[in-house]
């Protein structure tokens, strides 16, 4: 894991050739992460392993944004996204 700056930390690269979406905060409308996301499903949760940018804040298990507002709890290989708290953008590849 590398710290570029104290605002985001990148994960991995993303893999060619696939969509981004990135998912903002319903209150401020700060990005909080940058997913690659897979299918035409609803967006219930994030694969940390198909993060590629976090700018949130971790509180135990506990995912918030800069501004406080709860985003999700952290699951191990998942975070589990809370309805209505976020907002997303850009396209989602079908399968």
């Amino acid at each position: 894991m590398k710290v570029f700056s104290s605002y985001f930390v990148v994960i991995h690269k993303a893999n060619a050739g696939y969509p981004m979406i990135t998912i903002k905060c319903a209150n401020c409308g700060r990005e909080i992460f940058r997913y690659q996301k897979i299918g035409k499903g609803k967006l219930l949760h994030c694969w940390k392993s198909r993060i590629s940018r976090d700018c949130s804040i971790k509180v135990k298990n506990e995912v918030r944004c800069k501004c406080g507002n709860l985003i999700g709890w952290d699951e191990g290989k998942r975070i589990k996204l809370k309805r209505g708290s976020f907002t997303y953008s850009g396209s989602k590849l079908g399968k």
